[in-house]
């Protein structure tokens, strides 16, 4: 997949295997001629390294390339990440469902399940579940465990991203600094005889649905911002290619920006966003009204069956949604603003636009696009994959691996 922020060369014999594997991967080098230039090493430690690339199983050789010279001679044969040699496990977690897959190292989908999974019943219960899924949804891939390279996670709160530990998450009780990744390992090995060490990557579910839309579909985009409204409110940010997370991953929290409202939030203060226009404070005004709703989810599929009253409350929640997002343009100045969620539909939208426009300098919003998800429920599942792979494949890393497989 594309779109990763380009990493500086190391130059000469300092270029590693590793390096030439992030060349070819991110697509600035894919010959081995180029990767001479890229490095300045010479054609032969080109080849010792790329040769342990090729035992490792990570490259193959594609077709040949475009002739260069202008006398003429054989095309360059091209040099491919192979995604067959590996997959990884991903799942994310909402408040009261989840949905785990099988991808390949390319981001394809090979297995997935969705499944009723209560965010409330606590980190030990909902991982083991997790544990369960991964290895059927294993077995119907057709893989074997040890083609697993590592698992990541999506969940509804604020990661920080060194430890994989959730920090004072205001809709996730229980889960406040729980060893996510060391549970979720073990729950995998119990159900599938893997290794317990297995990698497991922990991070804020707005954020790895906006790695996987940019990546996926905005490549190019330098500034991209997603919001996701569902039970809650979160936006995630990628920046140059990376995903922005604040000092300590509490970037993006917008729910509980105070918007001026009387609304108790489940955080616990009075105000925040979240409370008065998020898909859960929608569906409990339709509660309210007799209108039977109790989440996100369910406002979603009252938007689908074009029920008046889910709709004009929608674009109620946009509007306010818009209004705080017209700050947040103005100090990121991003290209792309994409909606995701239950609510991410035409009269959410179209709330938000009414807002933001009117609200933000047009200098800020004069190059940018504001748009829906492209990837829908599934765009969770492709971040945490493509968390996984940029960790296990970066320069660095790969080294280490290469050594542990004694090539």
């Amino acid at each position: 997949m594309a779109g990763r922020a380009g990493r500086a060369v190391k130059a000469g014999n300092q270029a590693s295997a590793g390096d030439l594997l992030e060349l070819v991967r991110s697509g600035r080098a894919t010959t081995r001629g180029a990767l001479q230039q890229a490095t300045g090493l010479s054609r032969a430690t080109v080849g010792q390294r790329l040769d342990r690339l090729f035992r490792a199983g990570w490259l193959r050789e594609g077709a040949g390339g475009p002739v260069d010279s202008p006398l003429g001679g054989r095309p360059s044969i091209t040099l491919e990440f192979d995604d067959a040699h590996a997959v990884v496990l991903a799942a994310d977690l909402d408040t009261r469902h989840g949905r785990a897959a099988v991808l390949t190292l390319t981001g394809e989908i090979l297995a997935e399940h969705t499944g009723v999974l209560v965010i409330d019943e606590g980190p030990e219960v909902v991982l083991g579940e997790l544990g369960r899924w991964f290895a059927e949804l294993l077995e119907k891939a057709g893989h074997p465990v040890d083609a697993v390279c590592g698992i990541g996670l999506a969940v509804p709160g604020p990661v920080d991203s060194d430890t994989g530990r959730v920090v004072q998450p205001p809709i996730m009780p229980g889960w406040d600094g729980y060893d996510v990744r060391g549970r979720l390992g073990r729950a995998f090995a119990a159900r599938s005889g893997a290794r317990a060490d297995i990698p497991v990557l922990v991070d804020n579910d707005a954020n790895l649905m906006a790695y996987g839309e940019q990546r996926t579909g905005y490549p190019n985009c330098s500034a991209f911002a997603l919001v996701k409204v569902s039970t809650g409110i979160g936006a995630g940010m990628v920046v140059g290619g990376a995903i922005y997370r604040g000092i300590d991953g509490g970037a993006g929290d917008i729910g509980h920006i105070r918007v001026g409202a009387e609304a108790l939030c489940r955080c616990g203060s009075y105000g925040c966003l979240a409370a008065v226009a998020s898909g859960g404070a929608v569906a409990r005004r339709l509660a309210e009204s007799g209108v039977p709703a109790a989440s996100g989810s369910d406002v979603r599929n009252l938007l689908t069956a074009g029920h008046p009253e889910a709709m004009a409350l929608a674009r109620e929640a946009g509007r306010q949604v818009g209004d705080v997002l017209a700050t947040v343009v103005t100090l990121l100045n991003p290209g792309v603003l994409m909606i995701a969620g239950d609510l991410a539909g035409t009269p959410f939208l179209t709330g938000v636009r009414e807002l933001l426009y009117q609200r933000a300098l047009p200098r800020s919003t004069a190059h940018l696009d504001v748009v829906t998800s492209q990837l829908g429920e599934r765009a969770g599942l492709v971040g945490a994959g493509a968390l996984v792979v940029e960790y296990l494949y970066a320069p660095e890393r790969a080294e280490e691996r290469l050594a542990a497989l004694g090539v």
